[in-house]
């Protein structure tokens, strides 16, 4: 007899599924400290590297689309962490860059990466074999987008 694909435990995406899932929720208490939702921290990484940057790009490089990007920067804007202003050079741009509020935001957040690996318990080598893998899986499926 044929296995059924359409069944939970030949789901590839669904312990993918799962697992976000699950590390959002142990992420909840330390980004509640911080008045952050986890989409609002990973934009937050974002500017903690990049200083400023525009929303197109923003979008592209966390794969969000404007629809969630917009009142999740308005947001951060309106917590103080970051500024939304038009580009004097191409006025349908909106540039946003983060604040010495955001900046300090960092100092406070420094400790929740090393709280989560706890969690996780992952020797150094399957963090390095799991990054690479879900970085292919990603490359696979925009790759798939685009033809």
């Amino acid at each position: 007899m044929a296995k059924d694909s359409l069944t939970l435990e030949e789901q590839l995406s669904f312990p993918i599924y799962l697992v976000s899932k699950e590390i959002i929720r142990k992420y909840t208490p330390w980004l509640d400290k911080l008045d952050l939702t986890y989409t609002q921290y990973i934009v937050m990484m974002y500017f903690w590297e990049r200083e400023k940057s525009n929303v197109k790009e923003i979008g592209k490089i966390l794969l969000l689309d404007s629809s969630t990007l917009t009142p999740l920067l308005k947001k951060l804007e309106k917590k103080g962490f970051i500024t939304r202003e038009r580009s004097s050079v191409d006025e349908r741009n909106l540039e946003v860059a983060v604040t010495e509020k955001g900046r300090k935001l960092k100092e406070k957040a420094k400790d929740i990466p090393e709280k989560m690996k706890a969690c996780i318990d992952l020797s150094e080598n399957e963090i390095k074999t799991l990054f690479t893998l879900m970085n292919k899986v990603l490359r696979n499926i925009e790759r798939e987008d685009q033809e």
